[in-house]
C-alpha cells in the first residue's frame, strides 16, 4: 500500500465518489475508493444518470445558449434563501466548476450525451430553460470493462437508451414517432448490439461504468464489501478511517477522507428522528447501502449538518412483490388523477417530484393524503405501462395482492377504497370538464413544458389531461417515496465538511447526499442530484492533493 501521507479514502463508488478518487488521481494523490456493498455505484447506478449542469459544453454546441447569470438568477428564483447548505458561494462554485468539469471528464475519455427537450422543472420562471440543462452519459459497451466487474455495477436491468428514449416509450402505443423510438432502444440498441458482441448500457449504468473503466485504467483500487466503520481523528484533525475488509478491521489511515456514501434513506431511526412523520425506509427507492454511516460518524466529531427533514423526494407506489417503485410518467399521463382520502385532488399531477411530497406532507395535515390514490380509467391501463407492468395486461397477482384495485364505477371504486363515493365522484366530473376544455383551473397541469415532457401528443387539446370515464376504473396508493435524503454534512465551497462553528474539519470532505444539497428544498432540473455531487466531488478530491501540498 502507497504512503499514507499521499493517500485519500473515498468512501462510497457513487458516482461523486468515483469522481473524487479520479480528481484525486489526476492530482498526484493515490486515492482508494471503500464501498459497504459487494457492488459499485450506489444509488446513481439505478438513477437516470441526468447531470444538471448549466451552460455546458455541450448545450453550447447544440446552439442553446446559456450562461452564468442566466442560470443564477434561475437557481436565486427557485432555490430562495435555506441557509448555508445552499449559500452564494456555493452557489457561484456549482455553476462556475460545472463546466470545468465536464470538459476535464470529457478530456480523459468520458463520453457525454445531450438532447434538448428535457427541460429545466419550473422553465416558466426568470432564467429557466425549456431546451433543458441536463446532460447524459453516452451509450457504454459493459464488454470494456474487465470480466469481474460487468457484474458487480448496480444496474438491476442494462438498457441502452437515455432518459429522452425513456418519455417516447412510455406513449410507444400512441404514436408513430415513440414507437420507432422504442424499437431502435430494444431492436437496434438492444438486440443488434447483442448480435454483434456489444452489451450496451445508457443512464446511470453507463454512468457508473464509464467513471469505473478510467479508475481501473489508472490503477485505482476500489473496494468492495468493505465499509467503513468510523473514522480516525487526532487533534481535530480527521487522519483515515477504520474498515472492515474480509473479516478483520483495519486501520487505514490517510491525508484526507472523501464521504460520498449518500444520505440516510435506509436508516429507519434517522429517518424517524429528523423526518416528516408518517416515513418509513419502505418507501425509498435509494440503494440498499444508504444508511447513513458516514453522516453519523461526521456528526460524532462535532459535524454540522442541514436539511436533514428533506429528501429527494417522489411519489411512490408499492407493488405486488413489496418493491417500492418511483411514479413519474404514470401520474402525468392522461386519463389518470390523485386524490387525497376524502376524494379531493390537492396538486397538480404532473410536477415535479419533489414538490409533489412536499404537497402532499402539508396536505396530509389537513385531511389524511397518506396515502393518497391514483385513480385512472380503462385506457391508462391500455395504453400506458405502470411501473414495469405493461400496457393492456394487469397481472392477476397485483389484484389479487390489493396493489392495484378495480371496479366498474366510480362509486365502487371509492367504496373500495374507504373514500366518500359522492366526493370522488364530484372531483372526477370536475376533472373531465377540464380535460374536455384542455385547461386545469384548479391545478394548471399541462400548462408548463416540464408537464408535457411525460405526455401523449395524441391527446387534445391539453396531452398532460384525459377525462376519466372509460370503466374498468382501478386505483394505487400513492406513498411519499424518495431517490434519496436530502439533508446531510454542512460543507463550504471547498467541499470541506464543517463544525457548528463554521469552521473545517481538517482532512474531511463530503459530496453527494452525504453532504447538504446546494439545491435547497426544491430540484431545479433533472441532474440536480448528480451535477453538483460531482461536481463538489471533483473539487473534493483536487483540494484533498492542496491540502497534501501544504
Amino acid at each position: 500500500m502507497n504512503d499514507a501521507s499521499n493517500r485519500v479514502v473515498v468512501v462510497g463508488s457513487g458516482a461523486s465518489g468515483l469522481v473524487a478518487a479520479l480528481a484525486a488521481k489526476e492530482a498526484g494523490m493515490d486515492p482508494v475508493v471503500v464501498e459497504s456493498m459487494s457492488v459499485v455505484g450506489g444509488s446513481s447506478a439505478m438513477s437516470g444518470g441526468g447531470m444538471w449542469i448549466p451552460n455546458n459544453p455541450l448545450m453550447r454546441r447544440a446552439g442553446i445558449l446559456d450562461s452564468y447569470e442566466r442560470a443564477r438568477l434561475y437557481m436565486d428564483t427557485v432555490i430562495g434563501d435555506v441557509g448555508p447548505a445552499s449559500s452564494p458561494v456555493r452557489r457561484e462554485t456549482f455553476l462556475k466548476q460545472g463546466p470545468v468539469m465536464v470538459e476535464w471528464l470529457a478530456s480523459l475519455g468520458f463520453r457525454f450525451f445531450y438532447r434538448p427537450g428535457y427541460p429545466d422543472y419550473y422553465p416558466e420562471l426568470p432564467g429557466g430553460c425549456k431546451e433543458g440543462r441536463s446532460i447524459e452519459p453516452a451509450l457504454f459497451d459493459l464488454n470494456r470493462l474487465a470480466q469481474p466487474w460487468r457484474k458487480r455495477l448496480n444496474i438491476p436491468l442494462p438498457i441502452p437508451m437515455h432518459t429522452v428514449d425513456a418519455a417516447q416509450i412510455c406513449v410507444a402505443f400512441r404514436a408513430a414517432p415513440a414507437f420507432f423510438r422504442a424499437a431502435e432502444v430494444f431492436g437496434l440498441r438492444l438486440i443488434g448490439g447483442r448480435l454483434l458482441g456489444k452489451r450496451l448500457v445508457g443512464l446511470g449504468g453507463s454512468l457508473i461504468a464509464q467513471l469505473l473503466s478510467l479508475l481501473l485504467a489508472r490503477g485505482v483500487p476500489v473496494w468492495t464489501d468493505t465499509p467503513m466503520v468510523e473514522l480516525m481523528h487526532e487533534q481535530q484533525r480527521v487522519t483515515g478511517v477504520i474498515i472492515e475488509k474480509e473479516g478483520r478491521r483495519i486501520e487505514l489511515a490517510a491525508r484526507a477522507v472523501i464521504l460520498t456514501s449518500g444520505g440516510f434513506a435506509h436508516n429507519e431511526a434517522m429517518r424517524q428522528r429528523y423526518q416528516p412523520h408518517p416515513i418509513t425506509t419502505r418507501w425509498t427507492v435509494a440503494s440498499p447501502g444508504d444508511k447513513g454511516v458516514a453522516i453519523e460518524a461526521a456528526m460524532a466529531l462535532g459535524a454540522a449538518t442541514a436539511l436533514m427533514d428533506d429528501a429527494w423526494w417522489g411519489a411512490a407506489f408499492v407493488d405486488h412483490n413489496g418493491k417500492a417503485n418511483f411514479m413519474l410518467w404514470e401520474r402525468s399521463l392522461p386519463y389518470g388523477i390523485i386524490v387525497d382520502q376524502s376524494g379531493q385532488r390537492f396538486v397538480n399531477e404532473s410536477t415535479s417530484y419533489v414538490d409533489f411530497v412536499h404537497r402532499q406532507y402539508e396536505r396530509h395535515r389537513e385531511v389524511p393524503a397518506i396515502p393518497a390514490f391514483f385513480i385512472g380509467d380503462a385506457r391508462h391501463r391500455a395504453y400506458y405501462p405502470f411501473g414495469t407492468i405493461p400496457p393492456r395486461f394487469t397481472p392477476r397477482a397485483a389484484l389479487e395482492s390489493g396493489f392495484i384495485i378495480r371496479a366498474n364505477t366510480i362509486t365502487d371504486l371509492a367504496r373500495a377504497c374507504g373514500i366518500d363515493p359522492g366526493r370522488l365522484e364530484a372531483t372526477v366530473n370536475r376533472f373531465n370538464d377540464f380535460a374536455r376544455a384542455g385547461k386545469d383551473l384548479d391545478f394548471h397541469r399541462g400548462d408548463s413544458a416540464y408537464d408535457r415532457f411525460y405526455s401523449d401528443p395524441t391527446v387534445k387539446p391539453n396531452p398532460n389531461l384525459g377525462p376519466i370515464e372509460r370503466p374498468p376504473f382501478f386505483a394505487v396508493r400513492v406513498w411519499p417515496g424518495d431517490l434519496g435524503t436530502k439533508g446531510g454534512l454542512l460543507t463550504d465551497e471547498c467541499a470541506r465538511v464543517l463544525r457548528e462553528n463554521g469552521r473545517p474539519i481538517e482532512g474531511l470532505y463530503a459530496a453527494g447526499n452525504t453532504s447538504a444539497s446546494v439545491m435547497g428544498r426544491t430540484y431545479p432540473g433533472p441532474g440536480s442530484t448528480l451535477g453538483p455531487g460531482m461536481v463538489f466531488g471533483m473539487i473534493a478530491g483536487r483540494h484533498a492533493a492542496r491540502l497534501a501540498e501544504r
